[in-house]
């Protein structure tokens, strides 16, 4: 088996790759942009290539039986140029990692361990027991409103309850009864949905359907002290109507971990949005990070490696996008 890993993300999963195979192969790693004549023909010889972009830009791998994304997310793959011969798949196994930030985010709101410990190194015991001015919040009882109900979603919702949370959805397809969800909304209902809830995630792709998913009037729906959670893709929820009600305070806060603007080759370390949310007070920003930890590379890892075995053995693929012949 020819086996390349392209590109710095798909390269993360390449280490002890060999060892989770478990079968003779020739491994390479390639850079994000193909520089040498060797490099191109190691790409165009491939049977498996791991990566996360397939366009016009790159060669034609003739003999390739499996083009794998190490993520969910295959948007840059050009499903029309992918050889006949070639299966796409996608794997997750990220939906742990952003659960536990998701209800990180939510008892760092709630519980200010490091503030409290801050003021109580100067002597400060501002939240001491024993007096209503001293209380600090919980998030026992509130209600946590999941947009979208797939991996993600259902990892949140385990997690919220069993820290005693009411559970909404809001979801393109219809939820089945679960004892995860205490209400269920289309999004036709997205209004009543958001005023439903005192936290709003945001987990769905980003598709022509769900650009701007959350705009003005969905903003404008939720309740004042609501908080918004985007852990899907940036454009999901509309940028400049996000801003605006961050600013004028219309909505509690918002933990934004997907953005508007990523690094680029000319631009290795750009603010994550043309408009200043890094001067809000009421915003928690990370850098798409929600899903990035080890655990996450070992799931992966594991999916990539088993669908590889598959594929060159003629047994059935997970997570199939796309059937080759």
């Amino acid at each position: 088996m020819r086996i390349i890993f392209h590109g710095e993300n798909a390269a993360t999963f390449s280490h002890g790759f060999a060892d989770r195979l478990g079968q003779p192969a020739e491994i390479r790693l390639l850079p994000d942009v193909l520089q040498t004549e060797a490099e191109r023909e190691a790409y165009a010889r491939a049977e498996a290539i791991v990566g996360v972009k397939f366009d016009a830009s790159l060669p034609l791998p003739a003999d390739l039986r499996l083009f794998h994304v190490p993520g969910a997310g295959y948007d840059a793959v050009d499903l029309d140029r992918l050889p006949a011969s070639a299966a796409l798949c996608n794997c997750f196994g990220h939906e742990q990692a952003i659960a536990e930030y998701v209800m990180g985010a939510l008892l760092a709101r709630a519980i200010p361990l490091a503030d409290a410990d801050s003021r109580l190194r100067r002597g400060d015991w501002a939240y001491w027991a024993g007096a209503p001015e001293r209380v600090h919040d919980e998030i026992a009882g509130r209600t946590i409103g999941l947009i979208g109900f797939g991996h993600i979603g259902k990892a949140i919702a385990a997690r919220a309850k069993a820290f005693e949370m009411q559970v909404h959805v809001a979801n393109r397809s219809p939820v089945p009864p679960s004892p995860l969800v205490d209400r269920a909304f289309g999004l036709d209902r997205l209004a009543d949905f958001l005023g439903s809830v005192d936290v709003v995630v945001v987990s769905v792709p980003l598709t022509g359907d769900t650009k701007s998913l959350i705009g003005a009037e969905a903003l404008a729906a939720m309740r004042p002290d609501a908080v918004l959670v985007n852990v899907g893709r940036g454009p999901t929820v509309d940028e400049a109507a996000l801003y605006e009600a961050l600013k004028n305070r219309r909505i509690g806060g918002a933990v934004i971990d997907t953005w508007y603007r990523y690094p680029q080759a000319d631009d290795a370390s750009p603010l994550p949005s043309k408009l200043p949310f890094h001067e809000l007070s009421n915003v928690l920003m990370t850098p798409h990070m929600s899903g990035w930890t080890d655990g996450t590379i070992r799931r992966r890892q594991a999916v990539i490696a088993a669908n590889i075995r598959r594929r060159f053995s003629g047994e059935p693929l997970e997570n199939v996008v796309k059937r080759g012949s």
